[in-house]
């Protein structure tokens, strides 16, 4: 077996190349844009090289030269655990038990020599929205940003001794499916209190809900990473470049006295566009994204962030919010399928929530974990 680290502009392309000579008889697998995993690498634009993150990337061939797999490395200093952990991620490989070995073996011992004491993949090096976990179930077209493999990486991965560390399920509902009549009888409890209010985002006035976005994730969502939080210029940021995609009609605050409680955030599924790309993202393809927007059929949206603060938790703030905003979606006759992206199995009342809308399991990632002292005690990620 040939390992060849990732250094020219020719080993970048031929890292882009492993997963398409590896799909190439997947129906399923949909080519992530080229610019989307290269971002990744970028020490220019991924902010976790600024923060002392280091990565490295190699590809592998058998003896005759073929592409057998690839992977990356990396030590990501904002990613807190209860010893130093390192990741890694876009592993691909053909079924070969040996082949992933070797690749594991290579991540192993250079985050070893870095400090490491364990290892968790595939995962991203950077923010948990894109790239992460190993499909286990529902082995259908990815949303964007998402990661998709064949079944078999399940095996490589527990073969070699990775444990389950946390399970990341997603769920989908057709859009005209009804709500549990509960759901209605919590609205109207918050509806009557003229206190309350709903809106759906207007993107002329970006700023203010970046800014209330960012109020309400700070409260509601930051400890669920280490107890970091988001600063106002990387919401705004973040939705200046979501702008050119969004459908206000699928995204929605609730005020309570004019302060913000709550948000649900969501996007039309791109991959329903870029599926057509192969991977490029360049004039013509942004001319063909534009006329798809336009003209194509985009028929299924994702749920990206649902947040409550604290204070209004369990007082059917959810229902209120998530029956407003459905009747508007319904009434567009736009989307036919709703999936939301996933929900970690440590974070039970939002896997409830999701159930309770009468939403199904629709796939299931998983994140594991290997620690490189074999007799450590494995403990899975705390239950929120």
């Amino acid at each position: 077996m040939q390992m060849h680290e990732v250094i020219t502009e020719a080993d970048k392309k031929a890292f882009l190349q492993v997963p398409v000579i590896l799909y190439k008889d997947d129906p399923n697998w949909i080519r992530p844009l080229d610019k989307d995993i290269n971002e990744v690498f970028d020490t220019e634009k991924n902010k976790f090289y600024k923060c002392g993150g280091e990565c490295i990337r190699w590809i592998f061939k058998d003896d005759r030269g073929n592409f057998i797999g690839r992977v990356a490395a990396f030590v990501n200093k904002q990613y807190k655990n209860l010893q130093p952990t390192g990741g890694i991620g876009f592993f691909d490989c053909i079924n070969d038990q040996a082949s992933a070995n070797f690749i594991f073996d290579q991540c192993r011992v250079w985050l070893w020599e870095r400090g490491m004491e364990a290892m968790d993949g595939p995962i991203n090096f950077g923010e948990r929205d894109k790239w992460w976990g190993l499909l286990v179930e529902g082995f259908h077209p990815a949303m964007y940003g998402m990661n998709y493999n064949p079944p078999w990486y399940k095996q490589l991965f527990e073969n070699y001794g990775f444990q389950v560390y946390f399970n990341q399920i997603c769920f989908g509902m057709k859009v005209t499916d009804p709500l549990d009549l509960k759901f209605y009888k919590r609205h109207d409890r918050v509806d009557a209190n003229k206190a309350f209010r709903v809106e759906m985002m207007d993107k002329s006035k970006l700023g203010k809900y970046a800014k209330d976005f960012n109020y309400i994730y700070n409260k509601a969502w930051a400890g669920h990473d280490g107890g970091k939080t988001l600063e106002e210029k990387q919401v705004i940021t973040m939705f200046e470049t979501m702008k050119p995609v969004m459908d206000e009609h699928i995204i929605w605050f609730v005020y309570h006295n004019d302060d913000p409680i709550a948000f649900w955030i969501n996007l039309p599924d791109l991959n329903q566009y870029f599926k057509h790309m192969n991977g490029k993202f360049g004039l013509w393809e942004k001319i063909k994204f534009l006329w798809l927007k336009q003209f194509g059929n985009c028929n299924r949206f994702c749920g990206l962030v649902f947040g409550v603060i604290p204070e209004f938790q369990g007082k059917g703030v959810d229902a209120y919010l998530i029956v407003k905003g459905a009747n508007v979606i319904k009434s567009t006759g736009r989307y036919e399928d709703y999936e939301m992206q996933w929900v970690g199995d440590f974070n039970p009342k939002m896997i409830n929530i999701a159930e309770s809308i009468g939403s199904k399991r629709s796939r299931v990632l998983r994140t594991y974990r290997y620690l490189f002292d074999r007799e450590a005690e494995f403990k899975r990620h705390i239950i929120l």
